[in-house]
Parts: structure tokens; C-alpha cells; sequence
């Protein structure tokens, strides 16, 4: 996701919210605002909005430092009888893009299917590079899905969870994500509660927003580095919420518990670490009054981490929750081979594929 300026940004709120204006000379407040605002993939880009080369090269100085490493997103050879095809899905909210991984350990049955949700500047190619995830999916079985967010739809690539249009089931990019999930879980026989969603910045964002929108679709959640459904409402309210200031947005109604792994490094500086408590609290708030929850240390891939574990009284998980020092905006074990990875820590892919299974067992035992 794009390192927003965020003390310029709360300034600037401060003064819209105190009535004065955001600069001196209003007549090109306007061009300026949409200039900055197209930079960080918030809204299209056109003859009014192309950026100034110089802040462009800050810009790029700035992001360097999430990216560990030089990424290549060249695709390995695939085990004999996988397949990672590419395909399009249209239904009335729109169409995108995706790539399908097929295992070849589930070609006599698929255990599960977990759709993967990239980043912003990410694409489906590159985020399965920088998680594995394929591997495991050789390994245990599983179906993996990533659709693409166009720049078409956001200049960044970014999924649009700060939009109050895509934060509501049957609405824009969940309807869109949902359905198909929901056609390749029948097309691949996959069994029913084994179908979870992930994602890393802005597809984490919007993965929380699936799994709050349609329970009957997902049946766990992965967050790293994200943030709460609802979080913003607006562009300024998403510079908030990114800067650790968005409070704790109230779930809707009717709203149910999902069942969420977080992951969040305690050195991030691009989406503030405080919104994986707050996604933590907004998950427990809607779940069951009585819980038992643990907490462990340790020590893996190099960094020491927290993490707290919440079941509900039959010990189902419900929450938990990975805080991991020294980590940035960056997946957390994740391959060099894709961008916004960090090689060190816990391996944010197994974890998860842990948590998701365990989850949906706990909640299906007939079908364990």
C-alpha cells in the first residue's frame, strides 16, 4: 500500500474540521488536492492530476524501504498436473481478472479454497510469489484464487476498502469478490465452510469486509497488516485510519463473529499497528461473552513476536493475533520473489492455513 504523509495529512484535517481552508489560494486547491490524491491511487489519474516528478521521486525514495528486496515475479515451473490459469469474472457489480492455482494434490477432490487478495501496486502473479502460497496448497491440497484489481478501478491497484460503496454485500468489489468465490467453490466441488479469504494492506482491508459481508461464503479470515471493516468512509478518513487516528468503527448491523488471524509488524509505518487490535477487538465485540483466551512468546525466522489466541468456550478459535517486532509493511516470511515481503518472522501463509482449517473444523466436526 502507499506510504501516505500522514502529519501533512492530519494537518490538513485539522483544518478542514476547524472551517479553514486547506491552502492559501483556493482557486487551485482542487488541482492540488486531486494531483496528491491521484499519487496515492485514491482516485484516477488524467490531464488535471499527472503527478509532479519531483515529489513522484520522493515518493519512490519513500517506498523503497518497504521493499526488502529486488522483487522478480517469474513464475517457477509447476509440479506435474497443477495448473495456474488466468480467467475473468463479470456479474452485476463489475468484472476482474484472476488466476486460479489447482494443485495437482487436489485433482481427485479439493480439502478447501482460500482467495487471496494482493496489496496495492501488487499483482495476482506477484503476491503468490511473495506468499508460497501455492506450495502449501501442493501440500495440504487447497484451491487458491487471486483476483486482480485493476488500475482501471484504482490507479494504485489498490482494493477501494476506504469507499463506502465497497464495504457492503451486494455492493461493488465484495459482491464482485463473492460471487466469485462463490462459483469457483461449485465448480471445484469445494467443501462447504472451507472456503476463507486473506490479504495483505488493502486486500487485508477488504478481506475483513468479505468475511463481515458474507458469512455464508467465508468461513475464516486472514489480516496482515490491514485494517477494521469500516475503518474509513472517505479519502480523509482513510488518512486517518492508516495513521492510527480512525477509532474504532461500529460493525453493522447484523453483523456476525468471523473467525480472523492477524498479523502486524510492530515497525510498520505505512498502516499504523494499532488497527490489528482494533480489527482483534471488533471480531470479540461480536462474538461470544464468554471466552478463554492464552498468550505466548517467541522467537522465529529472526524476530520475536506476540501472540494472543482467543476461543470461545467449546475452544473453537476465534481470534488470533501475531505481533510481530521489528517487522514492517511487509508479509511476514514471505519469498524475495514478490514485493512487500520480508524473509524474517513467522511465515504469515502457514499460519494462517493452520488457523483457517482449524477454524472451520472446530465449527464442522461432522466433516472433519
Amino acid at each position: 500500500m502507499k506510504a501516505f504523509p500522514t502529519g501533512a495529512s492530519r494537518a490538513a484535517i485539522a483544518r478542514l474540521r476547524a472551517g479553514a481552508p486547506l491552502i492559501a489560494n483556493p482557486s487551485s486547491a482542487n488541482d492540488l488536492v486531486m494531483r496528491t490524491l491521484a499519487q496515492h491511487g485514491l482516485v484516477q489519474g488524467g490531464a488535471s492530476t499527472a503527478p509532479n516528478p519531483q515529489a513522484a521521486g520522493s515518493l519512490q525514495q519513500m517506498m523503497a524501504r518497504f521493499r526488502p528486496q529486488e522483487t522478480t515475479a517469474s513464475e517457477p515451473a509447476l509440479p506435474e498436473g497443477a495448473r495456474f490459469s488466468e480467467d475473468q469474472f463479470s456479474c452485476a457489480a463489475g468484472s476482474r481478472r484472476y488466476r486460479t492455482y489447482i494443485p495437482a494434490s487436489a485433482q481427485s477432490g479439493a480439502t478447501g479454497m482460500i482467495v487471496m487478495l494482493h496489496g496495492c501496486t501488487q499483482t495476482p502473479e506477484d503476491f503468490a510469489a511473495g506468499t508460497g502460497m501455492n506450495a502449501l496448497a501442493e501440500t495440504h491440497g487447497f484451491i487458491v484464487v487471486y483476483p486482480h484489481q485493476s488500475r482501471g478501478e484504482n490507479a494504485q491497484s489498490c482494493w477501494n476498502w476506504f469507499r463506502r460503496g465497497d464495504q457492503r454485500r451486494d455492493l461493488g468489489e465484495p459482491a464482485i469478490l463473492a460471487g466469485l468465490a462463490r462459483k469457483l467453490a461449485t465448480e471445484h466441488f469445494v467443501p462447504s465452510g472451507k472456503t476463507f479469504v486473506a490479504g495483505l494492506s488493502a486486500g487485508a482491508a477488504m478481506a475483513v469486509i468479505l468475511g463481515e459481508t458474507y458469512p455464508d461464503v467465508f468461513a475464516a479470515v486472514g489480516a496482515h497488516s490491514g485494517l477494521p471493516g469500516g475503518a474509513a468512509k472517505d479519502v480523509p478518513s482513510a488518512f486517518a485510519a492508516m495513521a492510527g487516528n480512525g477509532g474504532d468503527p461500529t460493525p453493522l448491523a447484523g453483523t456476525t463473529p468471523m473467525p480472523t488471524i492477524i498479523l502486524h509488524g510492530t515497525a510498520d509505518t505505512t498502516v499504523c499497528p494499532v488497527n490489528g487490535e482494533q480489527i482483534a477487538r471488533r471480531v470479540l465485540a461480536l462474538g461470544p461473552r464468554q471466552t478463554l483466551q492464552s498468550e505466548d512468546r517467541g522467537q522465529a525466522g529472526g524476530r520475536s513476536y506476540r501472540r494472543t489466541v482467543t476461543e470461545d468456550s467449546a475452544g473453537a478459535p476465534l481470534v488470533e493475533h501475531w505481533e510481530i517486532e521489528g517487522l514492517g509493511h511487509a508479509w511476514s516470511g514471505g519469498s524475495a520473489r514478490g514485493s512487500y515481503t520480508d524473509a524474517q518472522g513467522p511465515d504469515a501463509s502457514t499460519a494462517m492455513v493452520r488457523f483457517f482449517f482449524a477454524a472451520s473444523d472446530a465449527r464442522n466436526p461432522a466433516d472433519t
